[in-house]
């Protein structure tokens, strides 16, 4: 086999990791240059900046008014386990899980706190029976698996009459794919995916099904300081318009407004959905026209276009996991592509995103990379 030789154009931006993700293409330092820096969170400056954040995010997912929006401490997973501490225990449990996160909201509920939950997994790849799931109980799992590239396809199987709560895990899919808000009264996300903002930070947001669950069931475990979303059986209000339970990084905040601004000037959730598929048909059109590479996700209709993860298929290979990392690793030494490796608990490959902030004509220019840095290592 001729080895091809090394492409000759290269992405201007070789930033795809899935987390944290690239910062918009027109970002600079400069851009922070607002941020109320050495002032209080809880000076009226402070206060403003936050409760902006929370308001714009509104406006560009199309929150409903009826909906609660705090930003809390420790990022994605610190937004999740508010809520499961918080709201789980008064019904039963459905605990839905088809990659690494989800299988982490198992181990908190079933291990941390101790509830005799019905866990229902899939492989990396492929996704649960979402028509056999019993909304009767509270139900738990990931909108996107970040890890394993498979989605929810949308929310027709969550029915609107409901007696459970449902709880999302979307931090790899808000402002990327058309969340149904009224399909779900918990849902959570980080800044540092989609919008390529600072980590740390999380999002929770509440149905005023789950702020009724809050204010009349109290669960019987002890309620860390940081986790406490009630006072005297009522909602802490302030959380959700800007007085947060711990100090925020004011800088972070300034960042996450200038991408919000950033995704109204592409046309919104619109424009961001449009980004991340126009993205992830790159890697469609690449995968097609080369059979020694495949998604893990087999089914079109579930396949992320966020947080897209390949597999390589090719006889010659005899230790998939080690090939994956040369191959990796060879990207990376070039300066074409940073961050592409597979989750350490997924399947063998590439994990390459195509969030908005992502360009284009930037994952085109990794493809013949990719084609040139597969060829290397299967002839070495």
């Amino acid at each position: 086999m001729s080895i091809p030789t090394q492409p000759v154009t290269r992405p201007a931006n070789p930033r795809f990791s899935s987390g944290p993700c690239a910062k918009n293409p027109q970002w600079t330092l400069n851009a922070l240059s607002d941020a109320p820096l050495g002032r209080s969170h809880r000076a009226a400056i402070g206060k403003s900046k936050l409760k902006a954040a929370i308001e714009v995010t509104r406006e560009v997912l199309g929150i409903p008014a009826t909906y609660k929006i705090g930003i809390v401490p420790a990022s994605d997973t610190g937004a999740m386990e508010m809520a499961l501490w918080s709201l789980l225990g008064a019904r039963p449990v459905e605990m839905l899980a088809w990659e690494s996160f989800g299988a982490g909201w198992v181990t908190d509920v079933v291990k941390q706190l101790k509830l005799d939950a019905k866990i229902t997994t899939a492989d990396y790849g492929q996704i649960v029976d979402l028509n056999a799931v019993d909304f009767n109980s509270d139900v738990v799992f990931t909108w996107n698996g970040t890890t394993s590239g498979v989605r929810v396809p949308n929310g027709d199987f969550i029915p609107s009459d409901r007696a459970g709560l449902t709880i999302c895990d979307a931090t790899s899919a808000a402002f990327a794919m058309d969340l149904p808000w009224d399909k779900l009264d918990v849902t959570t996300f980080s800044w540092q995916k989609v919008l390529g903002g600072e980590a740390a930070h999380g999002m929770l947001i509440l149905s005023p099904r789950a702020v009724e669950r809050l204010e009349s069931y109290t669960p019987p475990w002890p309620m860390p300081k940081i986790f406490r979303l009630t006072k005297g059986g009522k909602l802490i209000d302030g959380i959700f318009s800007g007085a947060t339970i711990n100090t925020p990084s004011m800088l972070a905040v300034e960042d996450y407004l200038v991408a919000l601004e950033w995704a109204k000037s592409v046309g919104g959730l619109t424009g961001m959905i449009g980004r991340a598929d126009a993205n992830t048909a790159v890697l469609e059109t690449f995968v097609d026209a080369h059979d020694w590479l495949e998604f893990l996700a087999d089914d079109p209709a579930l396949r992320s276009n966020t947080s897209v993860c390949l597999k390589f298929n090719d006889a010659r290979i005899t230790d998939g996991t080690a090939f994956a990392k040369a191959v990796a690793k060879r990207l990376e030494d070039a300066g074409v592509a940073y961050d592409i490796g597979a989750y350490r608990d997924a399947p063998a490959g590439l994990r390459i995103w195509c969030g908005g902030t992502v360009e284009t004509a930037d994952l085109a220019a990794l493809m013949p990379w990719l084609d040139w840095a597969f060829n290397v290592e299967i002839s070495a």
